[in-house]
């Protein structure tokens, strides 16, 4: 499956142990996205337009209204990468 370098990321530090928090706004629309990694830090790479490509394509869920999270089909379409620590 062709994933584009950002999506890559965003999925490699989904995969890693971060998530996506939302934001809604009055209409119940998710307006504002950010994703934090495990260690505290915001990928700055996510945009709403991102967020909406990798939910139509089941990478990541919400479960109970918590923060987003990376699926199992989302770590199945991730490729591995090398964690530099």
């Amino acid at each position: 499956m062709n994933i584009s370098k950002r999506e890559q990321r965003v999925l490699h530090a989904l995969a890693q142990g971060g998530l996506i928090q939302h934001l809604k706004g009055e209409d119940g629309r998710i307006i504002e996205v950010d994703c934090i990694t495990r260690d505290g830090w915001r990928l700055a790479d996510v945009t709403l337009d991102l967020f909406q490509r990798l939910r139509r394509r089941s990478f990541i869920a919400s479960s109970s209204g918590g923060p987003y999270r990376i699926t199992r089909q989302g770590l199945f379409a991730v490729r591995a990468q090398l964690d530099n620590r």
